[in-house]
């Protein structure tokens, strides 16, 4: 049997046919794509409230956003930003699928979707309405929009996808865990599934909840906030944003004559709390990564790269560096963590790895790790630095590790489909 409990004889291939994506570094996958490949970063000065009185003053924005030409305008009002999001690169991940929901079964179309905190910058308005005007002033939709499930509810009302939804919060971890669950759907029934993760946490009330992890970098300059890897890494900054996917099975792209980015081809998680957060804490990333492996039917040597969760804290870092040279050996895969250009963005970070996985292979190429100069002492990896490399990957590997001790590990196969834009 495998990680997820079907065994590898039975699975049909789950194939991602779209992609859907609001991230600092642009809006759409092939903008997003472009900035990852010349190193352009979407971090900078927080201008979606006045930082001036926090500790955290930078962070990776999504740019030229505005919810009322993305989303139908009834619910603006009823939605937070995370949903507001979700519902954008849903309606972009179904269109590059050339996927119309109208013409499929209801029952046989789902959607599940990560969270982290939910509608948190809605919350606080209300809450703001109730401290300061009273009961009476906060709104009916309070109950609703700052709810995990509100992105997952949303889109599948959108799209008549009345098939299994759900919602998986594991911080970090939560966007492969949610691919995980698209898989499991394909293999009971379900002929597409929207999944994958976004989030928006960057307003006060949001982010002083993450100031309480201890771990964001206090560092102002933009460059210099967010190193991964490195000598001079002092914690990672927050963002906003995130990927959809559309997943489907090999048969019904075919058959639909849709070519794909890539295949999803293994997937393992695991927990451990007190791991959390030390530079021991590699074992069950490292088992983590053995099941995937295992549940792809693949060795080591079968992965062309490894999208790091890359923590940007030096004891998490040289966790994960352990992990990843325990498995693959001293420099023995090349490692990248785009992220560096767009902060953490939580239930919407690894989907973005995802997507942003899913683009190298279809292009070719292994991105590189921007801004980084010194590496940090014992993390024996083989960083991919300076620019990209033309190495035509063709496998894949996202990690992923949530707050708590989530773990997650996906294994992506290159797919029939070319790079944006080609």
């Amino acid at each position: 049997m495998s990680a997820s409990g079907i065994s590898p004889g039975r699975r049909g291939r789950s194939v991602v046919t779209g992609l859907g994506v609001v991230a600092p570094t642009g809006i759409g996958a092939v903008r997003h794509w472009e900035s990852v490949l010349s190193g352009k970063s979407g971090l900078g000065r927080i201008t979606r409230f006045d930082p001036t009185g926090y500790p955290v003053r930078v962070a990776g924005e999504v740019p030229g956003f505005h919810a009322g030409e993305q989303v139908p305008g009834r619910l603006v009002p009823q939605t937070d930003r995370f949903t507001h999001f979700a519902l954008a690169a849903a309606e972009d991940a179904l269109a590059d699928a050339a996927a119309d929901p109208a013409t499929l079964p209801e029952y046989e179309m789902a959607v599940v979707t990560a969270s982290s905190s939910g509608g948190t910058e809605f919350g606080q308005h209300e809450m703001e309405n109730l401290y300061q005007k009273g009961s009476s002033w906060v709104g009916a939709y309070q109950s609703i929009a700052w709810f995990y499930a509100a992105t997952t509810g949303q889109v599948s009302i959108r799209h008549g996808m009345r098939g299994p939804c759900g919602v998986i919060c594991g911080e970090q971890a939560g966007g492969l865990d949610a691919l995980g669950q698209s898989r499991r759907l394909l293999d009971t029934g379900s002929r597409l599934v929207l999944s994958g993760g976004t989030d928006a946490s960057l307003c006060p009330y949001g982010l002083v909840a993450q100031l309480s992890t201890g771990r964001l970098s206090t560092e102002d300059d933009p460059a210099r906030a967010y190193l991964p890897f490195d000598a001079a890494a002092s914690g990672f900054v927050p963002g906003e944003g995130g990927a959809i996917l559309v997943v489907e099975n090999a048969e019904g792209a075919h058959a639909r004559g849709v070519p794909a980015y890539g295949e999803l081809l293994g997937y393992a998680a695991g927990f451990d709390p007190t791991a959390d957060g030390t530079t021991t804490g590699h074992s069950v990333l490292v088992s983590v990564v053995r099941r995937a492996l295992a549940d792809a039917g693949l060795a080591p040597g079968d992965v062309d790269v490894v999208f790091a969760d890359a923590s940007g804290t030096p004891a998490e870092d040289l966790a994960e560096a352990r992990a990843i040279t325990e498995v693959f050996g001293p420099g023995g895969v090349p490692v990248t963590a785009p992220k560096t250009l767009t902060g953490r963005l939580y239930a919407g970070g690894a989907a973005l790895d995802v997507a942003t996985a899913l683009l190298a292979l279809s292009a070719g190429v292994v991105p590189h790790t921007a801004g980084l100069g010194r590496p940090a002492p014992g993390c024996e990896i083989d960083l991919v630095l300076d620019r990209p490399r033309q190495t035509d990957p063709r496998t894949a590997l996202v990690l992923a590790r949530g707050h708590g001790g989530f773990t997650s590990a996906l294994v992506l196969g290159a797919g029939d489909r070319g790079a944006p834009g080609k």
